[in-house]
């Protein structure tokens, strides 16, 4: 005899799977075509994750995974600071500037690991937790591309932005992690060298996106 289930929790768990596979979002009517049920049940089944943190949805109506699942797998946050931080600090060492790497929550982007130089007389500080809408920082901005790309490689694959104060950015995003949007940055109050500091940026997102997988 099959075991009994919850056809509601199933449903809800099937949600968060298929979310975890499209990063870029889903409307509710798009959520109902794959899981095969009405509008109006997914619409329920959104509510409730949403009300629980475990899914967002944005200004243009499209759900996200919610960054309430990091809250119930805390094992995550020592996952990605031991995956993501030895090739921070190589990164930081090499090129002499800050670097990060931010996570999006819907339309936000929130600084998950900060390695800072030891020694630089002139570095720009970051602090873990930070949160800022996705536009306002290269880390940002290349997830917003990765976002348009819609799985196509970027060329080039990091993005280059000019911020508030003076500073100047650079981001890889993190790609082919399921239900992880993520990207790799560096910020500097100097000019960054775009041919030769992309390359070694990019390597390190690579092998961040190795070790998360």
């Amino acid at each position: 005899m099959p075991a009994e289930t919850s056809q509601t929790l199933d449903r809800g768990l099937n949600v968060l799977e298929i979310l975890a596979e499209h990063p870029e979002g889903l409307t509710v009517t798009e959520l109902g075509h794959k899981l095969d049920v009405g509008r109006t049940v997914v619409y329920r089944l959104v509510v409730t994750l949403e009300s629980h943190g475990l899914l967002r949805r944005s200004g243009d109506g499209r759900c996200r995974l919610g960054m309430g699942l990091l809250t119930l797998a805390r094992v995550i946050q020592p996952l990605v600071r031991d995956a993501s931080g030895p090739a921070l600090r190589m990164l930081t060492e090499a090129l002499g500037c800050t670097s990060y790497l931010l996570i999006a929550d819907a339309n936000d982007g929130l600084v998950a690991v900060v390695s800072e130089p030891n020694r630089s007389d002139m570095h720009v500080a970051l602090r873990v937790g930070t949160r800022t809408p996705l536009e306002g920082s290269a880390g940002g901005r290349a997830i917003l591309a990765a976002r348009t790309a819609a799985g196509r490689t970027l060329d080039p694959v990091w993005v280059m932005a000019s911020l508030e104060g003076g500073t100047h950015g650079m981001a890889v995003p993190i790609t082919g992690v399921p239900g992880l949007e993520a990207s790799v940055g560096i910020i500097s109050a100097r000019e960054i060298p775009e041919a030769e500091y992309g390359p070694r940026l990019a390597r390190s997102a690579a092998e961040i996106t190795r070790m998360l997988k």
